[in-house]
């Protein structure tokens, strides 16, 4: 199994990019609390690997920090929690957040992610309270703390990063209406999560 991927960054489709390591170009679907930190296109990247193996498929989700894995793999126990709804909840909030959350039982925010209703959200605070504040917490690492930039990017990458991550292209419009259309991908979508999670 792949715990630990490190090579260099050379593609980045939100949520999915691909790490070549080797001449071998592994995609890997991060969450927005991960691709905020990723370094430069063409730059060195590490990242923590959660990796699925199925009959028809072989799938790794990448993370900046322990943290965030160990997160990741407290949700996807959570039953009706898969690995998309797990990866949106963490590009809504990181892990120090969803712990907040958690323990504060703020059932209003946990709602808000798309994939999650209100039941979902009370399974999610009655299965992981005290679980998630016991996890090593960090916000950032340290060899992916610089921020990507694209120049010259566009709303439309915005929306469909919006849309992988589960919400309707409604609400995904919505969001990215009043965006600049050079705008920055990765400004972009905190940006329009932020209008997700007001609304």
């Amino acid at each position: 199994m792949i715990g630990r991927l490190t090579g260099t960054l050379i593609e980045k489709q939100p949520p999915q990019i691909v790490i070549e390591t080797n001449g071998v170009g592994y995609e890997v679907d991060v969450p927005m609390s991960t691709f905020y930190v990723l370094p430069h296109m063409g730059q060195p990247s590490s990242l923590y690997i959660h990796m699925v193996v199925r009959e028809d498929a072989q799938l790794l989700y990448g993370f900046a920090t322990r943290a965030e894995r160990d997160t990741f793999r407290s949700l996807i126990k959570v039953s009706g929690i898969g690995a998309k709804i797990a990866l949106a909840i963490l590009s809504g909030m990181n892990a120090d957040e969803l712990a907040q959350a958690i323990a504060a039982e703020d059932l209003v925010r946990l709602s808000k992610v798309p994939g999650i209703g209100k039941k979902t959200a009370e399974r999610l605070v009655l299965e992981l309270r005290g679980k998630l504040n016991n996890l090593p917490i960090m916000t950032s690492a340290s060899n992916n703390s610089a921020l990507f930039q694209t120049p010259a990017s566009n709303k439309d990458d915005v929306l469909h990063a919006l849309i992988a991550l589960g919400y309707s292209e409604r609400e995904a419009n919505g969001a990215v209406k009043e965006l600049a259309s050079d705008v920055d991908v990765s400004d972009g979508i905190r940006r329009a999560l932020k209008q997700l999670v007001k609304t």
